[in-house]
């Protein structure tokens, strides 16, 4: 009884609500009426796409008032556009004359049915004290005890109809989320468009990562092989005539084809680090941690092996971030913290320089951004002038 008692009052306290934000609904109406009047001859036009930007806001308390009472947030409908492109803004519209209505007729009934049945049962008891009787709420004056138990009886009905208040409550929060809330189906649009643009991010990142393989093959590997056949050649020919620099030629070329698999092992490690198999996820990011040039300091909270493709991508995201510090954060001390659980790996690293870093300036966070969102994850950057500089990092292990 007690919880059922709670739900009635927070019901009844719901549209009793709802009745005041209906004469805001009704302001509000009006004023985007006159609105759209002066657009008519031109005077509105410019106040417009204004004026319904300014309707959001009283809107978003109405949004937040509605989730609460359905026990889930409502999300905004509005899409990057103008106002008055958006579609959203005419539900807006729609939901201001729809509640300016309504919502005052519920809410009357909601303060009224109460203390009308209150009246009439008090009048239904005590008529006898006043002489010639007293008059009830349904206009007829109690004078005799059967209308005193007509007057009774009808104030109990009166309140009984308020134990509706809190199913009325929720369709009402319903209406408020079919007209304020998304349209259906429209967050499976905005994860199609989102998937859209991860996926050609990822196409993007990986495109450049074939450049650089290609460039690196090309600039360091093929140069030195080249080299290697080329001095093998000469020494070939001179082997007869002048066994001496014959001999030099072949020493040089074995360095060059010493340095050329150096290189290529490199290129190799850059694709998919041994260390990540040898070693695991938090072996290979300590390594990175070693060779950095800032002291830095690795905290593993969790050591379990994820799939290759998402301890790549955090190896890939640790060594660019380490190597964005070295070169432009000024920083004394960098921390990794390797965290999360069987579902999702958690990075974050941070580091006591300067600050300001800025993902539109390029030194490579935009890249890491694209990496993790091509699985799905989260970056988070917090750099503010003066440090220090923290980047989270969200992936999830089922992508």
């Amino acid at each position: 009884m007690k919880r059922w008692l709670r739900s009635w009052w927070s019901g009844l306290r719901y549209l009793l609500v709802g009745a005041a934000t209906s004469f805001l609904a009704m302001l509000l109406f009006f004023a985007m009426a006159l609105v759209l009047a002066t657009c008519l001859i031109g005077v509105g036009i410019p106040a417009l796409p204004v004026a319904l930007k300014l309707l959001r806001y009283p809107l978003r308390f109405e949004r937040r008032r509605a989730g609460r009472r359905l026990g889930e947030p409502i999300e905004e409908p509005y899409a990057n556009v103008s106002p008055i492109r958006d579609p959203a803004s005419l539900r807006d519209l729609a939901w201001l004359a729809v509640h300016a209505v309504v919502g005052f007729i519920v809410g009357v009934l909601a303060f009224s049915l109460p203390l009308g049945g209150l009246r009439q049962i008090l009048t239904g008891v005590f008529w006898w004290l006043v002489p010639g009787g007293i008059p009830s709420s349904l206009a007829f004056v109690v004078n005799s005890w059967p209308l005193a138990a007509l007057c009774v009886f009808s104030g109990i009905v009166m309140i009984a109809l308020t134990f509706w208040a809190a199913p009325l409550a929720r369709w009402q929060a319903l209406a408020t989320r079919a007209l304020l809330g998304p349209r259906p189906g429209a967050s499976l649009t905005d994860r199609v468009v989102e998937l859209t643009a991860t996926r050609a991010a990822a196409l993007e990142a990986h495109g450049a990562e074939l450049r650089r393989l290609e460039r690196d093959l090309h600039d360091g590997t093929q140069a030195r092989l080249s080299a290697v056949v080329l001095q093998l050649g000469i020494a070939d020919q001179l082997f007869e005539g002048n066994p001496g620099k014959a001999r030099e030629l072949l020493g040089k070329a074995q360095d060059a084809a010493t340095e050329a698999l150096a290189q290529l092992r490199t290129v190799v490690r850059s694709i998919h680090p041994p260390l990540l198999t040898d070693r695991g996820l938090d072996g290979a990011i300590t390594a990175l941690a070693d060779r950095c040039a800032v002291p830095c300091t690795v905290d593993v909270r969790s050591s379990a092996r994820r799939p290759a493709a998402v301890e790549a991508a955090v190896h890939f995201i640790v060594a660019e971030t380490l190597a964005n510090v070295t070169k432009h954060s000024g920083a004394e001390h960098a921390s990794i913290t390797l965290g999360g659980t069987v579902d999702t790996v958690r990075i974050e690293i941070r580091d006591d320089g300067r600050g300001g870093a800025d993902e539109s300036q390029g030194s490579g966070l935009a890249g890491i951004r694209k990496r993790a969102e091509a699985f799905d994850g989260t970056v988070t950057l917090t750099s503010p002038p003066g440090g220090p500089t923290v980047l989270e990092v969200e992936l999830p292990c089922g992508s």
